[in-house]
Order: C-alpha cells, then structure tokens, then sequence
C-alpha cells in the first residue's frame, strides 16, 4: 500500500505531458477542464494520466490562479417547487467556500429550452453544470463533458451518458408510502403523480407496487394519475377521484406542488370523509398542517453534488460516481384505520 501511495506520489504532471506528447501546459490544460481542448488531445492525456496513476490535487492551484472564480451552473425544471430552491441554496452554501458563484436557470421541463441553456451556459465558460434534466436521452452532453465542463446530474440520473449523478431512492418513497397506508387500514388509496415519462415518477409508482400489487384490492391501479405537474392539474385529478362512485380513502401526492394542489382541491370539494394525503418531497408548511411526508434530504443533494462538480473539476480521471440517498417517511397525522361498516375513516 505504501508502495502505491510514493508511486503516485512520484508521478509528476511532466511525465504525464511526456507519455501523451504533449506541452506541459496542454496537459495542464486538458487535466484542469480547460476549454478548447481537442477530443483528441484530452483524450491522450488522460489515457497517459490514468496509465501512470497520476492524482491531480489541483484545488488550491485553481483557486490561487482564479480558475474557480467562475460560475458553476444550475438547471432546474420548475422553480416554483421548494426543492429547487433549497437545491439552490444548498449548492451556493458549498461552491462560495471554493471561490465559485451559482448562475441558475430553469428549462419549464422543455427539452429544447434545456439545450439552449447548456449551450449558453458553456459558452459563458461556466465551470460545471448540474442539472435536473427534462431529457430522456443524455448522449449529446457528451460535447459538453468534451469541452472540459462537468456534469451532474440530480434528482434524475442520466440515461446513455457516462456521468456522476445524485438522486433519491424513490422506490423506497413509494414502498414507504404505500405500507404506511396499508398498516393504518387503507385500501384505497390513489397516486397523484407528476409527467408519466419521469424517472422520479415512474420509481416512486413501481415502489407502491411492490407493495400494493400483493396486498391491495387489484383495483387500486384504477386510482392513478399521472401528468399532475402543477397545482391547476392536481386539482383536477384530485377532483376526478373524488367524483368516482367510490373514492379514495387515501390520496399520495407525488411532489410539493402537487400535494397543495391536492389539499387546495379537499378543502372546496370533498364532501364526508376528507382522504388522507400524504405528499413525496416536503415543503415546510408541510410540518405546521401536520401532512405525513416521505422525503429525502435535499440539502444533501446540493452538497454531493457540489462535491461531484468541483472533485470532477480537478481530478479529470476520477471514478464516475453515483450517489442514491434514501428516503424518510414523517408520520404526523392522527393515525386512522379503515371501518369496514361505513367505509370511511375513523381517528384513532
């Protein structure tokens, strides 16, 4: 093992430079996610880099040279939803100690949009990119990762591309979500969930379904809905469910804008027995109306992937790596259980 470690230690950037035949300022270069690096160049270089078992401990050089007083970028979806701003916030807290400032942008979960932001962004020479994708094929960040600006992606991994990643553990969510349910006495129970083509959408639904699929009534697939993005179409699936000759006795709300949708829909329509709503992902009124939650910690989703972000920056040949955090379920309603004589919902 010390053997190793002097190895390493050994290996210098010039002999990095020499074995990819290059100047020791190009491998500098390519090594430090500078732009306009040939494909070919950054290629040889870090072939040459990961055959010597060269570490590049380039942070305080960067800073020192000024490399990190730059921006690193954020993409998000929907800013009006509470995760992205503590997403935000949870990055900027990180990347100010190393000298970098947060350019944050949103795509309204268009693919198009979200090109043309990558685009701008990396042509501002933003440093890295995290971003929460509305793509469903991540191949042509490829060019980007070639011009020497990282990416990480967040809260949905990417697909056919080969970088680091932080998301949650949905399954669990869902899986969380639905036993709870079924402990408390409820085998009703409806899925609000957001566009049916998410990767958070579609593991939080095959979590549920590993729980529902063999203790619930087969019937309770019927009480999906999908394409709930924002509050106005929340409310309207809500209202769906609750015209249905028999209702729902629980309501599981896929994201924060969807969970006010369905308690906004409760509060004008329901009539009887109101459902018990239980959101995915918690905003903080969530704790001062009592709704039981299933989330994860969004907070460390923007340090992970700070991390990612300036760790990729500074040391081109690392591992790609992909971080999944789990998921809490926060009971904070009465518990109630089903009453098979007047098909409502009784306190306990």
């Amino acid at each position: 093992m010390q053997d190793a470690q002097e190895h390493v230690r050994r290996v210098t950037l010039a002999q990095v430079a020499d074995l990819a035949g290059v100047s020791l300022k190009t491998a500098s270069r390519a090594l430090g996610g500078e732009q306009y690096v040939s494909q070919e160049t950054l290629t040889n270089v870090l072939a040459a880099a990961t055959s010597l078992g060269y570490r590049r401990n380039a942070a305080a050089s960067m800073l020192a040279s000024g490399h990190l007083a730059e921006s690193l970028g954020l993409i998000g979806g929907d800013f009006t939803n509470p995760f992205y701003s503590a997403l935000a916030q949870s990055l900027e807290n990180d990347i100010r100690r190393q000298g970098m400032l947060l350019s944050v942008a949103t795509s309204g979960e268009s693919a198009e949009q979200e090109r043309r932001i990558v685009d701008d962004l990396a042509n501002r020479q933003a440093k890295a990119l995290v971003v929460v994708s509305a793509m469903s094929d991540h191949a042509e960040y490829a060019h980007v990762q070639a011009r020497g600006v990282p990416v990480v992606f967040v809260d949905r991994p990417a697909v056919n591309l080969d970088a680091d990643s932080v998301v949650f553990d949905n399954r669990m969510g869902g899986r969380l979500a639905a036993q709870h349910l079924l402990d408390t006495g409820h085998t009703r129970i409806a899925f609000v969930g957001d566009y049916a083509w998410l990767h958070t959408y579609r593991e939080r639904l095959e979590g549920m379904a590993a729980v529902l699929d063999g203790a619930a009534p087969s019937s309770w697939r019927d009480l999906l809905r999908d394409d709930a993005h924002d509050i106005d179409s929340s409310r309207a699936r809500t209202r769906e469910l609750l015209a249905l000759p028999k209702p729902p006795t629980a309501i599981v709300a896929g994201n924060n804008r969807i969970l006010l949708g369905v308690l906004e829909e409760l509060s004008v329509t329901s009539t009887g027995d109101v459902p018990v709503v239980i959101g995915i992902d918690e905003p903080e009124w969530a704790r001062v109306m009592g709704i039981t939650t299933v989330a994860g910690d969004v907070e460390e989703v923007g340090h992970h992937a700070a991390r990612l972000a300036v760790s990729r920056l500074t040391d081109r040949t690392r591992p790609v790596e992909h971080v999944v955090l789990p998921m809490h379920l926060t009971p904070r309603r009465s518990t109630a259980r089903h009453d098979p004589d007047s098909e409502g919902l009784r306190a306990e």
